[in-house]
């Protein structure tokens, strides 16, 4: 096996010292009077040898380990895992990397890896946080820690938080379904409570109070089998015959819940009109095509990526920014009026 270069063997090679060396892998050449002649001669040689720094090392000199730590609910969501190609793609052109971990909705696994990240000592946080973490985020805010959240934030929250409009943007889906001749509107959400999740709800019900429509809610418990969802879907169609129209509050609970539909005969645009919160680029492909809230998830990783940055910077007062961005309708064929 070959031997693992380290600062000195660099420094050796092109008999410089390992303090230039270092300089120029932490890009403070200029601030050092560096030259650009050695800073090109160094960077050739730490490319053509496929040198890899040592970021725990680095991090003990500097103080300082280039890395964000970023928590969301599931990684594999297309929702979270787009934000995080966003932010990604954005903070490695600062010279940091990104370290993931999905918290599953759970308060223990989220404390679990925001203990993991201090210990690897990150530099800063990008959090979807659970119910339940708002202590332990104010109190790395307090340490001095830079800390976004995004997607979901209790108002104890103490930093900066990238939120969207979820309640105005339910509302308007909601609106639009009843503008097309929907009067008995269910809505399918989740038992946990999140904070967006209540906004969504509060959007629908909204709704439909300006137009004395009746509400009904089925709440389906986070993470549950894809199966018993279905089921209970098809249960609740099979109960509630009135059912006209059918609003998601999530994405993943749509699929679920057009394959519910699909099982108990219902078509779409015929007997019953859809509309969820959350597109995918999936839903413009169904057919019928499926009308969806969609959020503004590129702005979403630019925000929470510039609010980042903006707060490692030295010497950096930290206040706290609160962000709300708009949803966008997108009307498709699922909504449509139903045939008389």
């Amino acid at each position: 096996m070959a031997k693992k270069l380290a600062l000195k063997d660099i420094a050796g090679a092109l008999k410089v010292s390992e303090a230039s060396v270092s300089y120029v892998l932490n890009g403070k050449a200029r601030q050092y009077g560096i030259s650009i002649a050695l800073e090109n001669k160094i960077l050739r040689f730490v490319e053509k040898v496929g040198y890899q720094p040592n970021r725990l090392a680095a991090s003990l000199r500097t103080g300082k380990s280039k890395t964000v730590g970023m928590i969301v609910e599931d990684i594999s969501d297309p929702f979270f895992s787009a934000i995080a190609r966003v932010v990604e793609e954005h903070i490695y052109k600062e010279g940091y990397r990104v370290i993931y971990g999905s918290s599953e909705n759970s308060t223990v696994i989220a404390r679990d890896l925001l203990q993991t990240f201090k210990n690897y000592q990150v530099d800063g946080y990008i959090l979807a946080p659970t119910a339940g973490l708002e202590e332990d985020i104010n109190l790395l805010v307090n340490e001095g820690s830079p800390v976004v959240v995004f997607d979901r934030a209790s108002p104890d929250l103490q930093c900066s938080k990238v939120l969207v409009d979820n309640f105005r943007g339910s509302e308007a889906a909601v609106l639009h379904l009843i503008d097309n001749g929907f009067c008995n509107i269910a809505m399918v959400t989740l038992t946990n409570g999140q904070d967006q999740m209540n906004e969504r709800v509060n959007g629908y019900l909204a709704a439909l109070q300006k137009h004395g429509l009746p509400p009904t809610l089925k709440e389906i418990i986070y993470n549950e089998d894809v199966q018993k969802t279905i089921l209970s879907l098809k249960n609740l169609l099979k109960s509630k015959k009135e059912i006209d129209a059918v609003f998601f509050a999530t994405n993943y609970l749509a699929l679920s819940g057009l394959q519910a539909l699909k099982e108990s005969g219902v078509i779409i645009t015929r007997d019953i009109g859809v509309a969820v919160f959350d597109d995918i680029n999936n839903f413009a492909l169904f057919n019928p095509s499926i009308t969806a809230v969609a959020q503004p998830v590129t702005e979403i990783g630019l925000r929470v990526t510039r609010i980042l940055l903006e707060e490692l910077q030295d010497n950096h007062m930290i206040d706290s920014q609160n962000i709300l961005l708009k949803t966008k309708l997108i009307i498709r064929d699922s909504s449509a009026r139903l045939p008389e």
